[in-house]
């Protein structure tokens, strides 16, 4: 019994001398600190940039609930980082089709973030049924000149739907008097800003009382320009070969109904998911086309699918 607690001390003291040899091995010291807080995971609160604007218009910061709100937003989508990943891969993707579309009409360039808190740069269909990544209603589609309807819907033209869009925030625009303005009524509509600021007797969208959704909503976009442009200051850690890229295609016009896509896929060596994919806004498998309407479908160049 004796020699078994003598045994057991031992092993004891061997124990504790090993974990204060180890404590000592790991105690931190200036170099490993700092090597620590370069490549462990850490959560930083974030300094607020001063000079944060919306097309061109300043966020006014030095109010503190406007400060409050635009922190919000920075840390939610800071710290969202797959989310994050993904609106850097999308963009790289989509911008280049938003971009000279906006510039033609006269739209300040950050309204391609508008599209992304929209939709997340993707064919999203909302609970009220907007669609497509500008996440246009069924009405204000076809109001536009977009056809809507079970066969073709054209809400899911990424360049169709950009030009409805800045149609809709060229309006809002001459009827609110501001880019913020307009941004704001493409979330709750003109008369709906136009009423709110008329019963609040206000004239900025910075001192208007909200819905949630509408009062986070302009501090989103801007939240999403200042990292989507500073990834390295927020963190986003990615290379170039990491991006999405759009798979070029060139376009075929057909002019009468197509009674089978997956047969008319095959004449151009790609099946039906991928001419689908290009093409999103063909619902169904085949085009009605009844009034000999005049079509575009895009075709992916050869050598980018591998088809079985």
């Amino acid at each position: 019994m004796k020699i078994a607690q003598k045994l057991l001390a031992f092993v004891g003291l061997l124990s504790l001398s090993a974990l204060f040899i180890y404590a000592l091995q790991d105690a931190p010291t200036d170099e490993n600190f700092e090597k620590k807080l370069i490549n462990d995971y850490n959560v930083y609160a974030l300094q607020v940039p001063d000079d944060l604007n919306f097309a061109g218009e300043p966020v006014p910061l030095k109010n503190p609930d406007i400060l409050e709100r635009m922190d919000r937003e920075l840390l939610v989508n800071t710290y969202w980082q797959s989310n994050g990943l993904l609106m850097f891969k999308r963009a790289k993707k989509y911008f280049p089709i938003i971009e000279p579309i906006l510039k033609k009409h006269g739209i300040p360039d950050d309204f391609k973030y508008l599209a992304v808190i929209e939709s997340g740069l993707t064919n999203a269909v909302s609970p009220a049924g907007a669609r497509g990544v500008w996440q246009i209603m069924k009405v204000t589609g076809k109001e536009n000149g977009l056809e809507v309807n079970a066969n073709v819907d054209e809400r899911y033209h990424l360049e169709k739907a950009t030009e409805v869009a800045c149609k809709y925030l060229l309006k809002s625009k001459k009827r609110l008097g501001s880019w913020t303005l307009a941004a704001a009524a493409y979330n709750a509509g003109n008369a709906g800003v136009s009423r709110k600021l008329k019963e609040q007797n206000v004239s900025s969208y910075y001192d208007l009382l909200l819905i949630e959704e509408t009062g986070r909503y302009i501090f989103r976009i801007v939240a999403l320009k200042e990292i989507l442009s500073n990834p390295a200051k927020y963190g986003f850690n990615f290379r170039e070969k990491d991006l999405y890229n759009n798979v070029p295609t060139y376009k075929v016009t057909v002019d009468t109904a197509v009674t089978d896509f997956s047969k008319f896929a095959e004449g151009f060596d790609i099946n039906y998911k991928i001419l689908k994919l290009h093409n999103p806004w063909l619902r169904e498998s085949h085009l009605n086309n009844k009034t000999k309407k005049l079509y575009t479908i895009d075709i992916p160049k050869k050598g980018y699918y591998d088809v079985q």
